[in-house]
């Protein structure tokens, strides 16, 4: 829900494979995408780490304890916030860079334990979330990941996209990271990979928040005013729980569901 003035902070129930609250912080939805009608087109961006997985971490051989001083082994992270960002990164920045800043494009294991400590820090500065980990495994925001991720230097600046054409003209330039409402239907998509062709999701009930990262548009319609059709127009997602979720780690949303769910959904882009 787009502010004006303040902060507006949606919690949600934390849930082992979820971690994402929804943070509006008009400070920086002074900085937004805009669309001006220009023609748009299918686009696929193609991070440069393989997919992550935020659960499984033992067969992974990760130990958050040995990642983050004081936290505890867990076998599962609500690190999705961080997930999405490394992939957002991935595409951001070039090899050089993105050896610099220590995140591994060829070992899913070291990304997500790059991810890891990203989330921690995040934690500590999501100033509206007020929950940090170690030792409350509780979630984070795109908001308070991107904080972070500019405290660290690896990013300049970062803009909000707040409807479905200015997202839609977002990924035009550049993976988004999105904040979304996860429904219970959607742990298991359908088999062409869309999460929104479940039958009966919508009354499947709220699993929680979740944070994934945009990669592009599978398909795009515009008005002949240059205005997105939302019915068809498909999203491009990266998920965090492993290659062989989805449509190989991926999945897709259409616009319209996009917009039947706004209100519950941030959009963030990331610049160098």
């Amino acid at each position: 829900m787009p502010i004006t003035h303040g902060v507006l902070v949606r919690h949600y129930t934390p849930h082992p494979a979820l971690g994402r609250h929804q943070v509006l912080d008009a400070r920086s939805l002074a900085h937004v995408r805009r669309h001006r009608g220009e023609a748009l087109r299918p686009v696929h961006w193609q991070p440069a780490i393989p997919v992550l997985n935020q659960q499984d971490l033992y067969s992974q051989s990760i130990r958050t304890s040995t990642i983050v001083p004081g936290a505890p082994d867990v076998d599962a992270l609500g690190s999705c916030t961080a997930n999405a960002a490394a992939v957002a990164l991935s595409v951001l920045l070039a090899p050089d860079a993105l050896a610099h800043a220590g995140l591994p494009t060829n070992d899913a294991a070291q990304a997500e334990r790059w991810a890891i400590g990203l989330y921690t820090e995040a934690t500590a500065l999501d100033e509206f979330v007020p929950y940090q980990w170690p030792p409350a495994d509780s979630g984070s925001s795109g908001l308070g990941t991107a904080r972070a991720l500019k405290a660290r230097g690896l990013i300049g600046s970062y803009t909000h996209a707040l409807d479905a054409d200015a997202l839609a003209a977002a990924l035009q330039d550049g993976p988004v990271l999105l904040g979304l409402p996860w429904f219970n239907a959607w742990f298991t998509p359908g088999r062409d990979g869309f999460v929104d062709a479940v039958p009966y999701w919508r009354t499947s009930g709220l699993a929680g928040g979740h944070e994934v990262c945009a990669i592009g548009l599978e398909d795009v319609a515009q008005y002949p005013d240059g205005r997105v059709i939302p019915e068809r127009t498909v999203l491009r997602l990266r998920n965090s729980w492993s290659p062989s979720w989805g449509h190989d780690g991926d999945f897709f949303l259409r616009l319209s569901t996009y917009v039947a769910l706004r209100e519950q959904i941030d959009a963030i882009q990331l610049h160098a």
